[in-house]
């Protein structure tokens, strides 16, 4: 039987579209859609089983994203010929689909969902990474899932001072603005970014215009779901509510909670202190209501507890730990920390503490990214590790996790702009989290500007980082400055801002409540900025400017340009004079070849400046070339009956002939009448002789010529 197949189509204003069709393809799953934009075309379905697991009070969401290498007509990289695991790339995706979905399924519905995205074709004039988004909700959309509202994310990039929706790869290269933005019609709920050092307003301009876009998208996909047949919204089990029951837990806990939150104590106190006083609460019921109710019980408890800390902020402008809105827990700083490494760091905030360590080498060791949208390599990339002591806990570790994938991206976007364009070094930065209370991703910020300083890397600016908060009522509202953990869970939006003293160069947004006005967000950044040069100023008294140069230990680098001619010589036949050069200089020696010019670009690295300096020294020697008319100092090196071998002072190794007719005007019996084995000399080269095919080159020619009458009594008296 033949598909009836349905389509909406999305116009971007600029002549190019985006389509949505279903009924083709995956028609099991509860929904699917297929999203087209140029040749690019992302296959996406959703399944949510109709019963919840027993004992699962959460949503167990999971969005998989994932980018075919045959989509692109290639074979996956390596020896294993089938796609593994997700890359880093696809896992970016997954994360930012995720947090726009999360919130709008109903608090209470517990059931396995599994929102599945795959890139069938691609198209190089296509990021598919920003149609993710809205391939997600289109499926939610045709299917009888509960779900609030459908939502969409789109890339907004300003270049050359315009605004443009999901623009290709090479035009983002140009950009100064790179948003990826999630909103529904109605508010924006997530933002993720990097900027070059833009303002507060400019932000929110670019905000405006990606949610104007995203409205559009969401009218598609409604559309597209009434042109289908809009399903009716499933039934699901509903949670047991007790109102009774929570009206009681309330009232014996709210005001002993407030009470606690406003001593402003530390993490572990404010801990023993509630867990103390839900201890009390379960007291006042009898075994039998805690065995039938004790999962309401700590529900209800939790609920207290988080609105009678957020009353606390809205009503009195305090915190857990005491702090005003406005105020930066009290940090310090310190660098060169790790006696070994190449640059290292610590920054504590509070009971937030990273370490960053920098490591620096060659272009052998730039990160290679081979997607199948996406071939090229990272000369500068960021590593953050969170372990599970960080927060004294014990748990399993599985690996990277997606988190950490995440925080590391976010931190790497806020430094890598303040990298130098010609930087020699392949610059690998490490976040290792040693204590968590708050926003360690933004301690990464810190701690890496200093560890990179510390390193002798110039950066252009240091570059600071904060995490914000946000508590509203509807009528009242507080910004909270760099936020605690406990104050992440129970805001509104929680958001996190990294620049320099002259603008934003990466953010992150999470919006948890409905029509947040732009006069706010833009309060909040500004709040930002205050606290971010505020923590500015604490690095640069740590260390106010990169080293002038790399750690003695560490390993320097020297570039040279070559011409492609003399790539070969300096290799050797099967890399035989690169080897030796290497094992005799204790350097590391990297040649690519430029593919446009063609030449020779040579990386030289080595901590022992001598070894660096002979590797330079065989350089010159193998790629030298004398020009015809020029005078050199020549080194003897072999005496001949016919002449003296030679050797180019300033090219060791490079050996010419000086024949006896070219040593002096007189006549010339024995060469050792001349020169001796070890003389230095002047020469003047005179380029390659018709008659022997060889390089001459000629002493004489330097010396004053003897007068003629002087040449012929020479000779008479020969006679």
């Amino acid at each position: 039987m033949i598909p009836k197949v349905h389509t909406q189509i999305i116009e971007l204003g600029d002549g190019r579209t985006i389509s949505l069709e279903t009924g083709k393809l995956a028609k099991q799953a509860h929904g699917s859609v297929v999203v087209r934009m140029g040749d690019a075309m992302l296959l996406c379905t959703v399944v949510s089983n109709y019963t919840a697991s027993p004992g699962v009070d959460f949503l167990p969401l999971t969005v998989d994203y994932r980018e075919k290498f045959a989509a692109a007509g290639r074979y996956p990289g390596g020896f294993f010929k089938r796609e593994a695991r997700p890359s880093d790339g696809e896992v970016l995706t997954m994360r930012l689909v995720d947090r726009v979905l999360r919130p709008l399924f109903p608090k209470d519905y517990h059931a396995e969902t599994q929102v599945m995205i795959q890139l069938m074709s691609s198209d190089d004039e296509v990021m598919p990474d920003a149609l993710a988004g809205l391939a997600a909700s289109a499926a939610i959309q045709l299917s009888d899932i509960p779900f609030e509202t459908p939502i969409s994310e789109v890339r907004v990039a300003r270049v050359n001072g315009e605004f443009i929706i999901n623009p290709s790869r090479k035009v983002l290269e140009q950009a100064d603005i790179d948003m990826m933005v999630g909103a529904s019609s109605d508010s924006v709920m997530m933002v993720e970014g990097e900027m070059d050092e833009c303002s507060e307003e400019e932000m929110a301009e670019a905000i405006k215009f990606a949610h104007e876009a995203i409205k559009s998208q969401c009218k598609a996909q409604l559309a597209l779901a009434e042109a289908f047949g809009k399903k009716e919204t499933r039934e699901y089990e509903l949670e047991v509510n007790d109102e009774a029951l929570e009206k009681r837990v309330h009232e014996l806990t709210y005001q002993k909670v407030y009470d606690v939150a406003k001593v402003g104590s530390s993490k572990k106190e404010r801990s023993e202190a509630f867990a103390a006083i839900k201890e009390e609460v379960k007291l006042t019921f009898t075994e039998e209501e805690l065995e039938e109710k004790g999962d309401l019980i700590s529900k209800y408890y939790s609920k207290a507890e988080k609105s009678a800390v957020r009353d606390l902020t809205l009503n009195e402008g305090l915190r857990l730990d005491g702090r005003k809105t406005t105020e930066i827990r009290p940090i310090w700083c310190e660098v060169n920390y790790l006696p070994s490494t190449h640059g290292s760091s610590i920054f504590t905030r509070g009971e937030t503490q990273a370490l960053a360590t920098v490591t620096l080498g060659t272009s052998r060791e730039a990160n290679q990214v081979d997607m199948p949208t996406y071939q090229g390599e990272e000369t500068f990339y960021l590593h953050y590790n969170f372990p599970p002591f960080s927060t004294g806990e014990a748990r399993p570790l599985r690996g990277t996790s997606r988190r950490e994938v995440g925080h590391g991206n976010l931190a790497q976007r806020a430094l890598k702009g303040m990298i130098p364009t010609d930087c020699p070094y392949t610059v690998r930065v490490v976040s290792e989290i040693l204590e968590s209370n708050g926003s360690s991703s933004m301690a990464t910020v810190c701690a890496g500007t200093m560890a990179l300083m510390d390193a002798g890397i110039q950066m252009k600016k240091p570059v600071s980082g904060i995490a914000m908060g946000l508590i509203s009522d509807g009528d009242r509202y507080a910004v909270l400055s760099d936020i605690l953990g406990d104050e992440d869970h129970l805001g509104d939006m929680d958001f996190k801002v990294t620049g320099t003293a002259d603008g934003i160069t990466a953010c992150q947004m999470d919006i948890k409540i409905k029509g947040l006005s732009y006069e706010i967000l833009v309060n909040a950044l500004k709040q930002a900025r205050e606290g971010r040069l505020h923590i500015l100023g604490k690095l640069t008294e740590t260390i106010n400017q990169p080293a002038t140069t790399v750690k003695a230990h560490a390993p320097k680098m020297v570039t040279r340009t070559i011409p492609g001619e003399y790539i070969g010589a300096l290799i050797g036949p099967g890399g035989k004079v690169i080897q030796e050069l290497q094992k005799e200089t204790e350097t590391t020696i990297v040649i690519n070849e430029d593919p446009v010019t063609e030449d020779g670009l040579v990386e030289i690295l080595g901590t022992n400046q001598e070894g660096i300096d002979a590797v330079l020294a065989k350089i010159k020697a193998i790629t030298f070339k004398p020009q015809v008319g020029s005078v050199y100092e020549v080194k003897v090196i072999k005496m001949l009956d016919f002449g003296a071998v030679v050797e180019y002072v300033e090219a060791p190794g490079n050996e010419v002939l000086l024949h006896i007719s070219e040593l002096a005007w007189e006549r010339t019996n024995n060469v050792s009448d001349v020169v001796s084995l070890g003389d230095v000399i002047d020469v003047k080269y005179f380029g390659m002789d018709p008659k022997t095919r060889k390089p001459k080159v000629s002493r004489k020619a330097l010396l004053p010529r003897p007068p003629r009458e002087e040449k012929r009594k020479e000779k008479r008296e020969e006679k």
